[in-house]
Order: C-alpha cells, then sequence, then structure tokens
C-alpha cells in the first residue's frame, strides 16, 4: 500500500503507522502507538494502518466497515494483529497471509515455487476457517500432508469444500473480504464474556478497547534467509551489553509455522535453549549487524532497552514489534545507569525508574531465581537476604559453630538480647514469634542478617532440638536449612545463590541520588561495626546509636547486672565506674568512624529487667560468679518484674529514677567526644536523645543534669564541648505537646516503632500473629510497623513538626525508626519538611535513592489537564 492512500486524522477510524505523534495509543492501543514510533526513529516497519477502539467496537456490533486503503496487487499479503489499550490485557490472536487466493497463487509460485505456495494457501485456508467460523483445523482431515503440488491442489478443493457447507458461505477470495471477516471476528472475540474476565484479571477496566492493526507482510523468497526472531542487546540477568534471542530460519518461504524451520543462534552462545548449526551472524551478517543498530537506536529514540521482534526476507531486515526488556533489579539498574550515560534519559529519569526496595537484590545474597526452591515453613520477611546453614536453637551452638568456621542458622521461639551474641555468629535468623520491630528483626536489619520471623505454623520442640513443619517432616539439630529474609520463606537444603554487587552501575545510581536528594540519610548504628558498615553505605551521620546494644557483651553484661542488682548507691555507682571506660571506648571507636558527621546516641531506653538472667541455670551461673545467693538474685529480679514493661520503668523514667546511669553515659560521650576532638581533623559533635518522653518537665530535668556533666568534663579536661541535646518523639502525648519540648530541644527525632505501638495500642512484638490476617481482610491497608501510617500516626508527627518548629524555626527534625528505610515513609518525611531519616545500615542505599525520588518529585513543576 502507498503511504499518501493511508488516512493521518487521529480523529478518522484508521491512521497509518507512518503518522508519527498524531497516533495516540489512548485512541488506536499501544501497540500500534509503538509501531508509529518505530517507524518515525526511521526503522524497517512494513507499512500498515490502524483501526481505532471506536471503530473495533461499532465493526463488533455489526456496524459498517470503514474505507480502508487498497491492499495491493494479488499476491501482497497482510497481517492482523491486536492493539490493546495496554500489552498486559493481551488480545485475540493474530491472523496472517490475508490475502491468499487463487488470484494470488500465481506472484507467490514466482517467489516461493508452486508447492510452497499452495501450501501456505492450505494453511491459510484453515487458520481462516478457525478465526472467522471457530471450526476446528481437524474438520479439514489430518495425517501426512501432500508434498507435491498436484496433491495440494485436490487437498485444497476439497478444504474449500468443506468449508463451504460447515460455514454455509464459500471461501472469500477477496482480501478485502477476508480482512473484514477477520476484523469483525476479532472485534467480536475481544467483545465475548470470557476475554473480558480474562483482560479484566490482569487489570483492564471493564470499558478497556482494542485497537487493530494491518500490516504488510514479507512474502518471503526461494533464496533466502528468510525467517523470524527475537533479538535483545542486554543481558536480562545484569543489564550489561549482550546479544540474546534466538533466529527460525524457514526452508520454504518466510511465514509463521509454514513447513520445516531450524532454529539458530544469533552467534556463538548467543541462543536461547542453543540450536546448533550456523548462526544468523554466519548465514546474514549485515542483517544481525542492522539488528543491532536497530536496537541502539530504539535504546536512544524511546529511552529505553527492548526486545525487537523481527522477520528476514533474502537477509533484509523487518522489524515487527518491539517490547521493553525484561529485566531482574540488578539489569534496570545497569539499564537505567547505560540509558542515562548515552544521552537516551537524563539521570533524574534514571533514579525515577528503579524501585527503591528492588536495590535489596544488590546488597544482599539471594537465592538465584532458577533454583529449586523447597520450602517448609513461611512467615514474615523481617531482614532481607538468603543465607545458607545447620540450624541450630541456641545461641551458645551458634558461637561454638562459628569458632569452627561452620555456617549457621538460629531458630528460636523469639529472641532476647542475651541472643545477641548468637545472632552475630549464624549466618541468618528464624523465630516463631514476632514481627516487623521485634527484637529479632530489629537486631538482624542492623547487621545485615537474613532474617524470618513470626514463622507460627512451624513447631520448635527446644528439648528434643528440633523444628517440625506443617508437612510432618522434622527438620534436627545439624539439618542444612535456607532463610529467604526477603519473601519470609524457610527451605531445606542449599539453593544455588547470587552474591551481592555494590559497585558498578548500582554505586553510580547512588552517586547520582545523592545529588538529586536534599533530604538527609543517617543510619541507626548500635557498635563500632555497625558505624563502619553505615560509613560505607556513605550515610550523612548516625541517626540512633541505642547505647543499650553496648552492655549486652560477655565480658560487660555481668557488670550491668551487678548495677541494676545493687542494693546501695554506692554499690550501683562503682558498678558504673567500671562499665564508663568500656562505653567510653565504644564512642571514642564510633566517633572516629564518623569524623565530620553527627552523632545522635540514645541514652538507655530498655527496662532493666531485661539485662538480668532469665532462667534458673542461668540464675545459678550469675550467682556463682559475684557471690550473691540465688535466692537474692531471683527475689531481686522479681522486685523489677513489671505487668506491662514496655509502658513502665524505662526510657527517660530511668534516667530521672536512677540518674546515676544517664550521668555516666554522658560522662562517656563528653570524655569521648574530647578525646577524639583532640587533633585538628573533623571534629564529632555528639548529639545526645532523651528516649520515651512525654512532658517538657522531664527534659530540662534530665538536661540540667546532663549540662552539669558537661560543665564537670570541661573543667576536669581544659576544654570545650560543641554537643546537642534533643529528645525522641515515641509517645503521642510527645507529639501533640511538641511545642513545649522545642522550648529546651536543638532537635525532635521521631521514634515511629514506639509511636506506632502507642497510637494504636498494638504490641510491636505480638502483633506479627495477627498482622498477616488484618491486612488480607483489608482492615489494614500494610503492616504499619513495617510502612508508615500516615493518617494517624502521620497526622500525629505533622502536628508535632508544626507546633515544634512554631516556636523553635531552628528546630532539626528527624526519623529514626525502623520506617525510615521505607520508601513511602521516606517520601513523606521530604513532604513533612524532615531533616533526615534513619535506618538500619543495609537499608541505606534504599532510602537514599528514595530520598532522591521524593525530592525530585517535590521538585518537579506540575502539570495541568493538557499537559502543559
Amino acid at each position: 500500500m502507498k503511504a499518501q492512500e493511508i488516512i493521518r486524522d487521529p480523529n478518522e477510524a484508521v491512521i497509518g503507522l507512518d503518522a508519527g505523534d498524531a497516533l495516540r495509543d489512548a485512541v488506536f492501543g499501544r501497540r500500534a502507538w509503538k509501531l508509529a514510533q518505530l517507524t518515525a526513529l526511521g526503522l524497517p516497519v512494513p507499512a500498515g494502518f490502524a483501526l481505532s477502539f471506536g471503530c473495533v467496537r461499532e465493526i463488533g456490533a455489526g456496524g459498517a466497515m470503514p474505507a480502508l486503503p487498497d491492499l495491493g496487487p494479488p499476491g501482497r499479503l497482510h497481517a492482523l494483529r491486536s492493539s490493546p489499550g495496554a500489552r498486559a490485557w493481551s488480545g485475540p490472536d493474530a491472523l496472517l497471509d490475508i490475502g491468499i487466493g487463487e488470484a494470488a497463487i500465481g506472484a507467490l509460485t514466482e517467489r516461493l515455487g508452486e508447492a510452497a505456495a499452495l501450501d501456505r494457501y492450505r494453511r491459510f485456508i484453515a487458520a481462516f476457517a478457525h478465526a472467522v467460523h471457530g471450526l476446528d483445523p481437524e474438520v479439514f482431515g489430518s495425517g501426512r500432508e501432500p508434498g507435491d503440488a498436484a496433491g495440494l491442489r485436490v487437498r485444497i478443493a476439497d478444504m474449500l469444500d468443506v468449508f463451504a457447507s460447515r460455514c454455509g458461505t464459500a471461501f472469500p477470495q477477496a482480501p478485502k473480504d477476508q480482512l473484514e471477516a477477520a476484523a469483525r471476528a476479532l472485534a467480536r472475540a475481544w467483545q465475548g464474556a470470557t476475554a473480558r474476565i480474562l483482560r479484566e484479571a490482569r487489570g483492564a477496566p471493564p470499558d478497556a478497547g482494542l485497537g487493530l492493526i494491518v500490516q504488510e507482510m514479507a512474502p518471503g523468497t526461494r533464496a533466502g534467509p528468510d525467517g523470524e526472531g527475537a533479538i535483545q542487546t542486554v543481558d536480562s540477568r545484569s543489564g550489561a551489553p549482550a546479544f540474546e534471542g534466538d533466529f527460525w530460519r524457514f526452508e520454504t518461504g518466510y511465514g509463521r509455522a509454514l513447513g520445516p524451520r531450524t532454529r539458530l543462534a544469533l552467534r556463538d552462545g548467543a541462543a536461547e535453549g542453543g540450536g546448533g548449526g550456523p548462526t544468523l551472524a554466519e548465514i546474514a551478517p549485515d542483517a544481525l549487524s542492522a539488528l543491532g543498530d536497530a536496537c541502539a537506536r530504539i535504546a536512544r529514540g524511546l529511552g529505553d532497552a527492548y526486545r525487537i521482534a523481527f522477520v528476514l526476507q533474502g537477509g533484509a531486515v523487518a522489524i515487527l514489534d518491539a517490547v521493553p526488556v525484561r529485566r531482574n533489579a540488578r539489569a534496570a539498574v545497569r539499564i537505567a545507569v547505560d540509558l542515562a550515560k548515552v544521552g537516551a534519559i537524563d539521570r533524574d529519569q534514571a533514579l525515577l525508574r528503579i524501585e527503591p526496595l528492588s536495590l535489596v537484590e544488590h546488597l544482599h545474597p539471594q537465592i538465584d531465581p532458577a533454583a529449586r526452591r523447597d520450602v517448609f515453613g513461611t512467615g514474615l520477611g523481617a531482614s532481607p537476604g538468603a543465607a545458607t546453614g545447620r540450624l541450630v536453637f541456641t545461641a551458645e551452638a551458634a558461637q561454638a559453630a562459628a569458632a569452627r568456621d561452620e555456617e549457621t542458622i538460629l531458630a528460636r521461639v523469639e529472641t532476647s538480647p542475651e541472643d545477641i551474641r548468637g545472632m552475630h555468629s549464624a549466618r541468618g535468623v528464624l523465630t516463631m514469634r514476632g514481627g516487623m520491630t521485634s527484637h529479632a528483626a530489629v537486631i538482624a536489619r542492623g547487621i545485615g542478617l537474613p532474617c524470618v520471623v513470626g514463622a507460627r505454623e512451624l513447631k520448635l520442640d527446644a528439648a528434643r532440638r528440633s523444628l517440625i513443619a506443617p508437612d510432618g517432616r522434622v527438620f534436627r539439630e545439624g539439618a542444612l536449612v535456607t532463610l529467604d529474609g526477603t519473601r519470609g520463606e524457610v527451605m531445606a537444603g542449599a539453593p544455588a545463590m547470587i552474591a551481592p554487587e555494590l559497585g558498578g552501575a548500582f554505586s553510580e545510581l547512588l552517586d547520582w541520588a545523592d545529588a538529586a536528594r536534599d533530604l538527609g540519610v543517617r543510619a541507626n548504628a548500635d557498635t563500632p561495626g555497625e558505624a563502619r558498615a553505615a560509613r560505607g553505605f556513605r550515610v550523612d551521620g548516625i541517626g540512633l546509636c541505642r547505647t543499650e546494644h553496648m552492655f549486652f557483651a560477655a565480658e560487660r553484661v555481668g557488670v550491668m547486672r551487678e548495677m541494676i542488682l545493687a542494693e546501695t548507691e554506692e554499690a550501683r555507682q562503682a558498678a558504673l565506674d567500671r562499665l564508663l571506660p568500656m562505653q567510653r571506648a565504644d564512642f571514642v571507636e564510633i566517633f572516629e568512624i564518623m569524623r565530620g558527621l553527627p552523632v545522635t546516641i540514645r541514652l538507655l531506653d530498655p527496662p532493666l529487667h531485661e539485662f538480668l538472667p532469665g532462667g534458673p541455670e542461668e540464675i545459678a551461673e550469675f550467682a556463682a560468679v559475684t557471690g550473691l545467693a540465688a535466692e537474692v538474685v531471683t527475689a531481686r529480679a522479681r522486685d523489677l518484674a513489671e505487668i506491662n514493661p514496655m509502658l513502665g520503668m524505662r526510657g527517660v523514667r530511668l534516667g530521672v529514677v536512677m540518674p546515676a546511669i544517664y550521668a555516666m553515659q554522658a560522662r562517656a560521650v563528653f570524655e569521648a567526644a574530647i578525646a577524639v576532638n583532640r587533633d585538628a581533623r573533623a571534629p564529632v559533635v555528639p548529639e545526645i536523645m532523651i528516649p520515651l518522653v512525654s512532658a517538657n518537665r522531664e527534659v530540662e530535668l534530665v538536661k540540667a543534669r546532663i549540662d552539669a556533666v558537661a560543665s564537670a568534663v570541661e573543667a576536669e579536661q581544659d576544654a570545650r564541648l560543641a554537643y546537642k541535646l534533643g529528645v525522641m518523639v515515641e509517645t503521642p502525648r510527645a507529639a501533640l505537646r511538641a511545642g513545649d519540648l522545642a522550648a529546651s530541644s536543638a532537635f525532635l527525632s521521631f521514634g515511629t516503632n514506639d509511636l506506632t505501638q502507642m497510637t494504636y495500642g498494638l504490641s510491636r512484638d505480638d502483633a506479627g500473629r495477627f498482622m498477616r490476617d488484618y491486612v488480607n481482610l483489608g482492615l489494614f491497608a500494610e503492616d504499619p510497623f513495617r510502612s508508615l501510617d500516615l493518617e494517624g500516626v502521620g497526622e500525629l508527627m505533622l502536628i508535632a513538626a508544626s507546633r515544634g518548629r512554631a516556636r523553635n524555626p531552628a528546630l532539626t527534625l528527624g526519623l529514626c525508626g525502623e520506617h525510615g528505610g521505607d520508601p513511602p515513609s521516606v517520601r513523606f518525611s521530604k513532604l513533612a519538611g524532615f531533616d533526615y531519616v534513619s535506618c538500619s545500615p543495609f537499608r541505606v542505599p534504599i532510602a537514599r535513592l528514595a530520598a532522591a525520588q521524593a525530592s525530585l518529585l517535590v521538585r518537579a513543576p506540575a502539570v495541568s489537564d493538557d499537559g502543559a
């Protein structure tokens, strides 16, 4: 057909594929739009035209066909393909070779030979009868097909008779009649009940439109090479440059499923599934080169990597379609970065294309997607990544195995602070109880350990040291198991893994993110090791250093217990004096690591009973070491027990009632800061944070005591101190009275784990037992401990931010709960005017990208309805 014969008015029912931007996907469908874009890029797309949604709807209802362009002389064949509004909605199958009839056989015979031309005619009769009239191809007979021209002519005559008798009409010979019948059939199929249900299941609206595409087909030659194939020039798993795809060579002229065909690799080692024999590079090197150039041109013109469907006729390339290359998370980053580097997209577009949470696949080992997964238990994916190891059931067993260089998975009903050393020794952690902010989840995320919590269908038999699966399988200590902390699955055996990848395009993308974002990203880091990991992820500081985690080391927890069990102030102070150099040494190391960056140190927060020995064996062991009677230890622990310890004697209340503890910690901070700042390198300015505040009177009291310690240390050390003091907003009252708190505070940092817990009245450690049911029933859109509740908790934070800044315009605002690594929560923090978010070290890259995206979206100009 001639281009000038095709209508180009976008308001008409028919438009040419060479109409460029006038062919809109909202009117003619996504595939038609893509072909118009490829044509505009100067690529060899077969000529054709598209029928609009409205036109197809009308002809499907029995309306008149619009005026169509001339389909050309006999022997010119066409394909009819569907073009839905979105590719995911699918559509009726294509019908190829429209135009074959008695008048076309002569022209086809000249190109293909008589037998090949007649065989093609025979196949089209069966395909047309099936697509238009629903006839089963078997009604035309089966068995070995005649190979010579005479036999084919007899067979075709028989098929035409069967067609006429079954359909009540003669087989249409005119190409326009064939096209009209096929177009009506595809239009009716789109409106059928089954098709409608299937596409709505794929997300299509009830009134989704279907366009149709009519394109010339390459008729094929006897000279060859003829065939069809697909090609992409990037690796779907890594995003690196590569030739992927294959080519089907036809032995008797071009046409899908027409006669014998052979699968060829594009070039050596580049076939998907192999093939053997010669490659496309060998039989048609110019065609392969042209296809590579086409991929590059499409990437630059459309701003993405595409997989091209193509045909060859006599070695000449024709492009039939192009779809974005399927890619995993790692490949998506490499592709986006490479596109930006060649100017196909800009850096901002590259940043906005990557889902922040997908960076998890770069940060942690992952199970190979091709590996078999023998899943025997599921829970919440509390800390991403995958790990394989021998099953152990105690922290001591994990430590002993680590000493033998053996890798383990630590399984517990739930973890406690005393399990921390075992967690550090294991490769992964599994708990039967707990939620996204349980002890196991928080610690595992902090140290980058794969973790599955709340696997309530598994039964842990501590006495027999075994794990019982719902299917009855028993996994005893030493069994080889694998955790997938990304998907929340527990598997038998050791599936193949993919190693982390932190360099190359990943690192480059994050450099661009840092340049684009204006929201700070800090890390929650409690130990020098975590601080070092955070610095490696290029944080803007430490937003939460939980000092209690420094006391659980084997050589420290005993002294901490002595301090808690002391019956006199003198004995308590003596124990604190022994703890002081331990804590100071940690702060010195953390400050050295974080030179030039802020470090926010939270004073002791948890209830003291968490530090005490638990069972009779631990109590007896501690009593023997300290010389105390076991009965005394038991009685003291009983005295400290609380009905609801998370709302009891913890946080600032410890500092008010037992001021010596906070005084020791403040002294350790100040002495460490002075020691580190004595040289001329970048100084550290510690930020001391008071936890669980509810009233400004608490802040005033603790602040006065801390300022007094600072003055004493300055006098003793003959040095000046620079520090800040702020509060952790974790209670609803603190959020509502933020204006009062701002009068005494340099910063407010929102501890969203506890703030969510107290706002909802939910136990963050127990909510995992029912949270999945709540989410599945639609009661909660998402677990509020996983993604910030914007309607309730978010409103409290907005109120606090507004009232705090109204009282103190210089007030720094931060978010330091686990939500700091959740992209929607990061976007909220940006919109709320916060200065930074803080998250676990291994969530920092996610937060950096999410912060960049939030900054870009906030700066983006508004778009009017007309696109201006």
